[in-house]
């Protein structure tokens, strides 16, 4: 569900392999992203430009990764989201509390300036 493309002293590039991110996947998705987070310790950048849907339980699956994430100082952010994609994030103020990217190298960029 979560490919590793790129790793760094201080981030990871996880490719998100699925289309259709929904409440038949969400709790594994949770589970992956808790995983990697413990196992890497490092910002994780999640380049979502194959998902092209997305329901309210992944939704919330991301914002309690996020929760974990900081809770060990660390971050997720997005990137390659696809316009609709962004459009919900940003109808209910998720861009608000994600970092968000139009690419995954550009997230990197910024992570390293952090």
């Amino acid at each position: 569900m979560i490919t590793i493309v790129k790793e760094s002293p201080k981030y990871m590039i996880g490719e998100v392999t699925i289309t259709e991110a929904n409440l038949s996947n969400s709790d594994e998705f949770k589970a992956e992203l808790v995983k990697l987070l413990d196992e890497h310790q490092k910002v994780l950048i999640l380049d979502l430009q194959e998902l092209k849907y997305v329901d309210s339980a992944f939704l919330g699956a991301l914002v309690s990764a996020l929760k974990y994430a900081i809770s060990l100082k660390l971050d997720i952010v997005l990137a390659g989201l696809r316009n609709d994609i962004r459009d919900l994030i940003k109808l209910i103020r998720l861009d608000k509390v994600f970092k968000i990217y139009n690419y995954a190298e550009e997230a990197s960029f910024a992570v390293n300036k952090m």
